[in-house]
């Protein structure tokens, strides 16, 4: 399953759409992750999206800390 994110000012103009796919992250956690550009009023940023499950950290990994 992917989520799709939206970004859109307080004013409601649509700034972009992401698609955010699943991720294991290499601490061991699972969650999603996504990174892209968008312009906003002429000038470009760099957007990241990303959720991490809470509690989804293998054992192993956990203990390696």
């Amino acid at each position: 399953m992917n989520i799709i994110v939206e970004l859109k000012t307080d004013s409601g103009q649509f700034i972009g759409l992401m698609t955010v796919p699943p991720k294991d992250f290499k601490t061991g956690s699972k969650g999603y992750f996504t990174s892209g550009k968008v312009e906003v009023d002429g000038k470009r940023y760099q957007v990241q999206v990303q959720l991490v499950e809470i509690g989804s950290k293998s054992p192993a990994k956990a203990e390696e800390k």
